[in-house]
């Protein structure tokens, strides 16, 4: 089991909050002592709360995830943590620009390798229940498989 697991997603505010609550919580019920957190490769929301939807749908599945607020990927996470997870390929391609050399994209983990779409950008909360759904089964595959 690594030691310390980063999700990394675009913004920060839907999938990888979504991902760090969800591998938290697993975390928790299985008793394993390992360091968890978040970011995203942009800038663009450093500071705020995850997106409504995505609170919304963490809620409906008994998880609270409004206290987590965004933050940018830096050089230091890239040393420091032993795993990083990417959702799609543009954050690899990014994370790999930056000097990462760890990095695993989260759908190898149940969904043949696909990126996990960005619900951000689709209409109204349209699709945060199917990203969800994707996350939850590749994180749990992801400890499982690391335990």
């Amino acid at each position: 089991m690594p030691q310390s697991i980063l999700f990394v997603c675009l913004g920060n505010i839907c999938r990888s909050p979504l991902a760090e609550g969800i591998a938290k919580q697993i975390a928790n019920k299985q008793g394993f002592d390992i360091e968890i957190d978040s970011c995203g490769t942009g800038s663009w929301h450093v500071g705020e709360a995850p997106c409504v939807n995505a609170i919304r749908v963490a809620n409906e599945h008994g998880l609270d995830i409004s206290m987590l607020r965004a933050r940018q990927v830096t050089k230091l996470d890239l040393e420091k943590f032993e795993l990083i997870i990417a959702f799609d390929d543009k954050n690899i391609r990014d994370l790999m620009e930056m000097g990462a050399k760890n990095i695993q994209k989260l759908g190898a983990y149940g969904y043949n390798s696909e990126d996990v779409p960005d619900p951000y950008f689709f209409p109204g909360y349209e699709g945060f229940d199917k990203v969800y759904e994707m996350i939850e089964v590749c994180v749990t595959n992801l400890l499982d498989e690391n335990s």
